[in-house]
């Protein structure tokens, strides 16, 4: 009885692989809620705070120097190799390609490019709102701050807000943000939550950014996640997009393929003297019965009527050479012959020679 039970339960994993016959009908998109509308207005009212905050040197400012001045990097340095390795799980590059390979698994087996294509989407937005963001304000980090209690702005400095922490958010969020059962997204939404709340955290840890960068950089990330129903009528019609356009290269490769050519329709042509001829045309096997029609189309791109139609020639003789040919002339002088002068009997048959006197004579 145990051996059966593992087996169906590994018939059930690998079920679960298969590409399904074809896309799932309770696969559903976020719509923009109520409740939806009301978490984006008030992360957007903290997230101009935060920035409020940041630029006139209030209090939020004077608790980043005092965590900078703290260093936790030394207060728990047996944290330091674990915790290198978890900042990763907010870089960019890594943390795109791993989820990319698992919603491309995902677009496979359900026949639909959503989870790309709504990837795609939420990088760009971020990409173009977080960096916007980082280059206008542009704050130097606490490694390279310059004058205790300031703000760091507009030094040329790019780390407010936290990129780590908004990618953490975006990136694992899209996660719960595609799944398509209520609890698939209550627990996917969590894990986001604790990877990013634990990307923000280390990157406080190392050094590397302050306090608010972090606060920003979920409130922006979080900001992303909110809004992609906004999105979704794009996403949609990208993917009939791409979709269409497949099915127009299908069509063109299948029709596109070019068989051995052989001799089955005449076209028209206009010779020297004006007079229509026939002239056989390259086509394909299966074409025989629309040599006419073919013919026809090009006759008339030609300017040929129907008045001037012909008719085909039977098959022609085998070809012969010259001296096998039949002579079209008698054999002999081409000459006609002249009838008997009767002043001169004996010019008959002669043309402009003169007598010859007999031997002897």
């Amino acid at each position: 009885m145990r051996t059966d039970q593992i087996l169906t339960r590994l018939e059930r994993v690998f079920a679960r692989l298969d590409r399904e016959p074809e896309r799932p009908a309770h696969l559903q998109t976020p719509q923009m809620s109520r409740h939806r509308v009301v978490l984006l207005g008030s992360t957007l009212a903290f997230y101009l705070a935060i920035v409020v905050a940041v630029l006139t040197t209030s209090w939020l400012v004077r608790l980043d120097w005092q965590i900078m001045f703290f260093r936790p990097y030394e207060q728990w340095p047996q944290l330091h190799a674990f915790l290198d390795y978890l900042v990763v799980l907010g870089q960019r590059g890594p943390t795109a390609v791993m989820v990319a390979a698992w919603l491309g698994w995902r677009s496979w087996r359900q026949h639909t490019l959503r989870p790309l294509i709504t990837l795609g989407v939420a990088l760009l937005l971020l990409n173009v709102t977080v960096g916007s963001v980082k280059l206008g304000l542009g704050r130097l980090g606490p490694h390279y701050a310059t004058e205790i209690g300031s703000a760091e702005l507009f030094a040329g400095g790019d780390i407010f807000p936290s990129g780590h922490t908004a990618n953490a958010v975006v990136t694992w969020g899209i996660l719960a943000y595609l799944a398509s059962t209520v609890v698939t997204r209550r627990v996917l939404s969590v894990v986001s939550a604790v990877v990013s709340l634990s990307v923000g955290a280390t990157t406080v840890y190392l050094g590397t950014h302050w306090v608010s960068d972090v606060l920003l950089g979920w409130s922006a990330g979080l900001l992303i996640l909110l809004a992609l129903p906004w999105f979704e009528p794009l996403i949609a019609r990208t993917e009939a997009y791409v979709f269409d356009l497949r099915e127009l290269l299908r069509r063109r490769a299948e029709t596109g393929r070019m068989p051995a050519p052989v001799v089955s329709a005449l076209t028209p042509l206009l010779s020297a003297g004006g007079k229509w001829q026939l002239k056989p045309v390259a086509g394909t096997v299966g074409d025989s019965a629309a040599a006419p029609a073919a013919a026809a189309s090009a006759g008339a791109a030609a300017g040929y009527s129907p008045a001037h139609r012909a008719v085909a020639h039977p098959a022609g003789r085998p070809h012969l050479i010259r001296s096998e040919r039949t002579p079209v002339t008698p054999v002999g002088s081409r000459r006609p012959a002249h009838p008997a002068h009767p002043a001169h009997p004996e010019r008959a048959g002669t043309r402009g020679t003169a007598a010859r006197p007999v031997a002897g004579g």
